[in-house]
């Protein structure tokens, strides 16, 4: 395959870094970058030697040599940048949480689905080489129901770090690190839940600190997610059938998963490398687009979403930005 797609990347933050460190050049070429700043997008493009550096977000957009934006921004900004993307006809990856809920994602994927467009969530659960070969492996045995999937994740942050705890920006734990721990959910549960329960705390920013959630399907499979952003935890995810469980250690970018039966034994699975987890983004959407596939993830996501609209609504937690154009 020849052809290469040019990607350009909105925001230079810490994840942007980290995209354009680790961006895989077998598909895609890195061709441009924005940030408010000319001065930051100059050294970020030296930094990575992007030929193109800009200050103006439109004038990014309207670079016809552009076919995909990669959106690193603060979470109140993704659903206006991914509309302009759609608007001038560049498909788009946006970082998690991809928008801020599905009223919002439902009129980007029609708006999309009317220019032959793509939309992908930067969820690195996703594109993980560990997840397919491990739901392939389920597929080929008889392991019995599933039973129950568990996800934690807890990461200390201060109250004055980027917009972690800013309501303005949509911060919060749900978003940040509990659309991993859904997702790493929703991906094994066989049918998406519709009984949800949860508890929350609510901190002095308004926004959510900490909270369980407990999700069951008609299938009587159970999830239990437990988030914390002023703690750590480990970050382990187990999905437990009759037959045997499953640990994924460091499950949003799994490299290594064990199986461990009734008896004791356990067989080890390893695919990939945690520290080309962005990598993978990169080259599995660029194939999917060059060779004009189905995206296999976007109802992954519209599931995450629904679901942590119905929490937030029992929350009763709103951000400004939550309407549409």
């Amino acid at each position: 395959m020849t052809k290469k797609l040019n990607w350009a990347i909105i925001g230079t933050g810490g994840i942007a870094n980290e995209f354009a460190s680790q961006f895989d050049e077998n598909f895609a070429n890195l061709a441009s970058v924005v940030s408010r700043s000319q001065t930051n997008a100059d050294a970020f493009a030296d930094k990575y030697n992007i030929p193109t550096a800009y200050s103006n977000y439109d004038d990014i957009l309207n670079d016809p040599t552009i076919d995909i934006v990669y959106i690193a921004t603060p979470h109140n900004k993704h659903y206006e940048y991914i509309y302009k993307a759609l608007s001038m006809n560049k498909h788009v990856c946006c970082e998690k949480v991809i928008v801020l809920n599905n009223k919002q994602l439902s009129q980007l994927l029609d708006m999309a689905k009317a220019k032959n467009l793509y939309i992908f969530e930067a969820m690195t659960i996703h594109y993980m080489p560990i997840y397919s070969d491990i739901k392939k492996w389920i597929n080929s045995q008889d392991l019995g129901p599933l039973k129950m999937v568990q996800a934690n994740f807890g990461s200390f942050k201060n109250y004055e770090d980027r917009y972690f705890f800013k309501k303005d920006l949509a911060g919060g734990a749900l978003f940040d690190i509990g659309v991993y721990a859904l997702n790493f959910v929703r991906c094994f549960l066989s049918k998406q839940p519709n009984d949800i329960s949860t508890h929350v705390v609510i901190n002095e920013h308004g926004v959510d600190e900490s909270s369980t959630i407990i999700l069951k399907n008609d299938n009587d499979e159970l999830a239990s997610i437990a988030l914390t952003f002023r703690a750590k935890m480990p970050k382990v995810g187990i999905v437990a059938y009759e037959e045997g469980y499953f640990t994924f250690n460091q499950y949003p970018s799994s490299d290594k998963v064990t199986f461990t039966t009734h008896n004791g034994d356990v067989k080890t699975f390893e695919a990939g490398s945690s520290s080309k987890r962005l990598s993978y983004e990169v080259s599995q959407i660029s194939e999917i687009i060059l060779k004009g596939q189905n995206n296999p993830y976007i109802e992954l996501t519209r599931d995450v979403i629904e679901i942590m609209d119905i929490v937030r609504d029992s929350w009763g937690l709103e951000y400004d930005d939550e309407g549409i154009y």
